[in-house]
């Protein structure tokens, strides 16, 4: 996967903050506890995922309170890569964070999010536009340029006000993972028309670090 940064050496980086998913699986994205080895519920994924970044640097410059989201198009199995990838980025960020931010967000910076460089086939490019990541109660209301617009939120458990999780997991973004479903989410653009409302969803703190 080709980025317009991929010519300068890597810098040391780190990234943390919260991360949200909602895919089009029927329930719970089985790929989470099976690592991509099952497929998703309907034998392809689409979905888009949203980070935002509460404190992080790449080098010297810093990437706090920045916003990434991706578009996923992936046709089968996770981990059998051939993944269609979309970026959008905080069009706050100034020239040198909105590049480290794609190598980072690309996998191109190696570290936590190096695997993406070993999944994604076709990269359909990255585009800075107005990204909002809001909390309002229990829900994630994303937004990037008006082309992915919804929300998260968890599902009910059976102790009132605690979340459903996943624990201990070696699932690659994060080893505790609330699960969730969609809010009127919507995807349009690079030639899709997604609705994800009400599908599974999981919301989780990240700690990035790389190469």
């Amino acid at each position: 996967m080709g980025t317009t940064s991929e010519a300068r050496s890597v810098e040391p980086w780190s990234v943390e903050g919260e991360l949200v998913v909602n895919c089009n699986c029927d329930v719970f994205c089985p790929c989470v506890v099976s690592l991509g080895r099952v497929q998703p519920t309907q034998g392809y994924c689409q979905a888009f995922m949203a980070t935002r970044v509460d404190s992080g640097h790449y080098g010297d410059t810093d990437l706090s309170d920045l916003t990434v989201v991706h578009l996923l198009d992936i046709p089968g199995r996770m981990s059998e890569g051939g993944w269609s990838v979309g970026l959008y980025v905080d069009q706050r960020a100034d020239d040198d964070q909105a590049e480290a931010l794609e190598r980072i967000f690309t996998g191109q910076a190696g570290g936590s999010s190096g695997l993406l460089t070993l999944l994604v086939a076709n990269y359909l490019g990255m585009q800075r536009v107005p990204v909002s990541y809001e909390i309002d109660g229990d829900t994630r209301k994303i937004n990037a340029g008006g082309k992915i617009v919804g929300g998260v939120e968890p599902i009910a458990g059976s102790v009132e006000g605690e979340p459903v999780t996943i624990e201990n997991s070696p699932y690659w973004v994060s080893d505790r993972i609330v699960i969730g479903k969609g809010v009127k989410s919507k995807v349009r653009d690079f030639g899709r028309v997604w609705s994800l409302d009400g599908l599974s969803a999981e919301i989780c703190s990240i700690r990035w670090t790389g190469p």
